[in-house]
């Protein structure tokens, strides 16, 4: 893949510091005020904690596992990922026995936005952060993996190692987030750069326990279709979906902005996922969620000063070449 026509499809480095404070300083404040709520809402805790967070994942010094030239690297950074998350969460909320780990082993129930805390922290540290603490990051879920197992309400057993279950969430996850990229990022990925995202998540999946992650997006598709007979629309995965989609605690403006993000959502997963947790909906009502989430995305965009795309990395950052093994990240 030609890597500087890939990065000048997407990520654009800006030209210094100074635009950027001063571009954040121009915004729009509502446009501001949502994205900030949205982002204490999911990355969780107060601005010092978030800055020390940032610090730690962006701007310390070290190698890292992607850089800039990689898409996985400007797929995250960008707004659409909003989407994505809320897109993940109800496609892998039909697997049975995934949606029985989450929740007997989590307080979802209680506390819905600690979950998608965890999943954007994990996202975050395992695509920005230096390599000791991606690896740190992924000997954590690893561990807190093997402590997870019961029985689903319907009496088949689990366990979260199982790398059936783990490809079956990192299959879920990838798709969903490449799908929301492809349909509400600045530009389409080319064909070989999708590829390279799905070959980059798959380096993270494997590291994880997923055996032989698909690395193509047509592997990635047939491996999401072929889990099909498996999945259910059980009441918790419709009391996953009715958390998302219908109460979420938000008010104001971050509600409206929300209630576009998850519109998108629901109009960009596969039709069989919106049937099994009672979403259908007309053509026009989708075609509506999908241009209310472009909107949406596109002032989220406009009021992102994303770390990874402070100009510093284009200079100071390295690829780390360390071969992927999963048994390298074993606890």
């Amino acid at each position: 893949m030609n890597r500087q026509s890939s990065v000048n499809r997407g990520w654009v480095p800006r030209a210094n510091t100074h635009h950027l404070l001063t571009r954040d300083r121009l915004l729009d404040p509502l446009a501001a005020h949502i994205r900030r709520t949205l982002k204490d809402r999911v990355s969780g805790g107060d601005a010092a904690s978030q800055q020390e967070r940032e610090d730690r994942i962006w701007r310390a010094p070290g190698e890292r596992w992607f850089t800039p030239d990689d898409p996985i690297w400007w797929a995250h950074s960008d707004a659409s990922i909003f989407v994505g998350g809320i897109a993940a969460l109800l496609v892998q909320s039909l697997h049975p026995l995934a949606m029985a780990g989450v929740m007997g082993h989590s307080s979802f129930r209680d506390d819905p936005w600690r979950r998608l805390h965890i999943t954007a922290d994990h996202v975050a540290i395992t695509t920005y952060a230096p390599v000791p603490d991606a690896e740190r990051q992924v000997r954590i879920v690893n561990a807190v993996h093997k402590r997870v197992v019961g029985t689903a309400p319907d009496g088949r057993s689990y366990a979260a190692s199982d790398p059936h279950l783990l490809t079956w969430v990192h299959v879920a996850e990838t798709w969903a987030f490449l799908a929301c990229y492809q349909r509400f990022g600045p530009k389409p990925l080319s064909p070989s750069d999708a590829d390279a995202y799905v070959s980059s998540m798959a380096e993270i999946g494997a590291r994880l326990g997923v055996p032989d992650p698909p690395r193509t997006v047509a592997a990635l598709e047939g491996a999401l279709a072929a889990y099909g007979p498996e999945l259910e629309g059980t009441s918790d995965a419709r009391e996953t979906a009715s958390f998302l989609l219908d109460d979420p605690p938000l008010r104001g403006p971050e509600r409206w902005t929300y209630a576009a993000l998850s519109a998108a959502a629901v109009a960009t997963v596969p039709a069989w996922t919106r049937e099994m947790l009672g979403r259908n909906a007309s053509g026009a009502r989708l075609k509506a969620g999908a241009t209310a989430g472009h909107l949406a995305v596109k002032g989220l965009r406009a009021a992102m000063a994303h770390p990874a795309h402070e100009p510093h990395w284009q200079a100071e950052l390295t690829r780390s070449d360390a071969p992927f093994s999963p048994r390298a990240a074993a606890p």
